[in-house]
């Protein structure tokens, strides 16, 4: 959304999203110090309270890195984007340390699929399943958001022209803090599944996360919610299938290899359209 309106990357993404995994087990410990225990009450607040700070954060990020360098030469939000990452990254080692954050499994149980005469199960988690279609609903959400609604006609109006959305009466300024907080409240959901899948964090997983969202982005087509979507769900499958059956050190090289092959032959993604500027 963010490239799609301005033309920039938002480098400090993957922090917000370490930011929400954070977030999201402080207030599971003190939902647990306060006895609340009824895990969809729980699920709630922490969502809500993650959505919360990363939107603040989201918001920040926009005004301090972008909005003063918005009028510069193209390099300088980025450099100043990965500026703040690295102060986002530092502030959170030096708040909550540099060892991992452990968390007890708070969604348990699942279903069995498969089971073959070796006894081999396979089996979806209901944690998993949860994620799948939380993930469908909130795309499916911001999807109509963005198609049919007043506030998508004005983001997709800053897309086109900036200047020309300012003359026919659309706030750009916050068209696009809008847009940032929005990016940063899915980053928040994307923090708290992330915590809930794998039980612990650190302050670097928004590095390795923000490399893969950028990576999705590029590879389903940038400014595309469908394709970083699609894109996301393939780098997936391709580190799993290059983890099942080839050595798992070198999922990463799989992933970015596939990626450099497909900016060869096709430079806009499996779902971007190239951009055509009339003179």
């Amino acid at each position: 959304m963010v490239y799609g309106i301005i033309g920039m990357i938002n480098f400090a993404h993957g922090d917000i999203f370490m930011i929400g995994a954070f977030i999201s087990v402080i207030t599971f410990l003190v939902l647990g110090a306060l006895g609340i225990t009824f895990v969809p009450l729980a699920l709630v607040v922490v969502l809500l309270m993650a959505m919360i700070f990363t939107a603040i954060y989201g918001w920040s990020v926009e005004r301090v890195a972008y909005r003063p360098l918005r009028g510069s030469f193209r390099l300088a939000p980025l450099i100043s984007a990965i500026g703040v990452s690295i102060a986002l990254q530092n502030a959170v080692q030096i708040a909550q340390g540099a060892r991992v954050k452990p968390m007890e499994p708070v969604i348990a149980g699942g279903l069995t699929l498969f089971t073959d005469s070796n006894n081999f199960d396979v089996v979806i988690s209901y944690l998993q399943i949860f994620i799948m279609v939380l993930t469908v609903v909130l795309m499916a959400g911001f999807t109509y958001v963005i198609t049919r609604t007043s506030l998508g006609r004005q983001q997709r109006a800053c897309e086109q022209d900036r200047t020309m959305a300012g003359l026919i009466g659309v706030n750009v300024d916050r068209t696009i803090s809008t847009t940032f907080v929005m990016g940063a409240v899915l980053a928040a959901v994307a923090g708290l599944m992330v915590t809930l899948q794998y039980g612990v964090i650190d302050f670097y997983i928004g590095f390795l996360a923000g490399t893969k969202a950028f990576t999705a982005a590029v590879l389903g087509g940038i400014g595309s919610l469908p394709g970083a979507m699609l894109g996301g769900i393939l780098i997936g499958l391709i580190e799993a299938f290059w983890s099942a059956y080839f050595t798992i050190e070198y999922k990463d090289v799989a992933t970015f290899g596939i990626l450099v092959l497909v900016l060869i032959f096709r430079p806009t993604g499996l779902l971007g359209k190239p951009e055509v500027e009339k003179v």
